[in-house]
């Protein structure tokens, strides 16, 4: 196939390099584009305030001084124009499972590739040492992807233990868990004395019952999650329609 990858640990990160040597290897053909330096947490923000610049780095890579999302749309729209079939996002150095999803710029990069023929994959290491394993699965699954008909604005959220290969325990068609709230922000100061604040970590997990990514991920298996892009509550549409009956003409 020809993919188009990205990231949200930055263009130089071990596990976009490890994802595309497997590709290549595999004999996909590759694109890479992704962020210029670690841009985690960016969610699906565009650059709007100011230019972004591209830099050709010598391994054909393009590093772009902005988000993933801008990223992913500039290989897209401007550099690849008509030339990839599906975006990979990944492999993230940490996992993105329930919650996380909200936040996450490597699922943000996977979304910017909807609009491609095949549907987008965004991949996460629950960890960050066996980037390998998660290459394989990526090798893997691509050929029962590619077979998938999926509906329109969908994204394939896959979370891969951190562990060997051959340690896996196998896959899990998963539905999204939850997390509590998190810790609140740590106020501190700079050298300066200026007050200044740290946005805390993810909350604990709130939902990790059977069939949640998080239960996946605690059984030694991979999560595989299809996640949309609609956003709208259908089931509450009724009950709202009702309530502001009086208002609709």
């Amino acid at each position: 196939m020809k993919l188009m990858l990205s990231n949200d640990d930055g263009v130089h990160a071990p596990g976009l390099q490890t994802l595309a040597q497997a590709l290549e290897a595999a004999g996909h053909d590759i694109h890479v584009v992704a962020p210029d330096r670690d841009r985690s947490g960016a969610s699906n923000s565009l650059t709007l305030d100011r230019p972004l610049h591209p830099i050709h780095l010598d391994n054909g890579y393009i590093s772009i001084n902005g988000t993933p999302t801008d990223c992913v749309h500039l290989g897209v729209n401007a550099f690849y124009l008509d030339q990839c079939q599906r975006v990979i996002a990944g492999i993230n150095a940490g996992a993105n499972l329930g919650d996380d999803v909200l936040y996450s710029g490597t699922v943000a990069a996977a979304m910017e590739g909807r609009f491609l023929q095949q549907t987008p994959v965004a991949v996460s290491l629950c960890g960050n040492r066996h980037f390998v394993t998660a290459a394989r699965v990526v090798i893997e699954l691509l050929p029962r992807l590619e077979q998938l008909t999926l509906p329109p604005n969908s994204v394939i959220n896959i979370n891969v233990p951190d562990r060997s290969y051959e340690q896996l325990n196998g896959y899990a068609v998963t539905r999204l868990g939850h997390r509590q709230r998190s810790d609140n922000p740590v106020l501190t100061t700079n050298p300066r004395g200026k007050e200044c604040y740290w946005i805390s970590a993810a909350g604990d997990v709130a939902d990790a019952g059977e069939g949640t990514d998080f239960y996946a991920i605690e059984q030694g298996k991979v999560s595989v999650t299809v996640i949309q892009m609609d956003m709208t509550l259908h089931n509450a549409q009724p009950a709202l329609a009702a309530h502001f009956q009086d208002l609709i003409r």
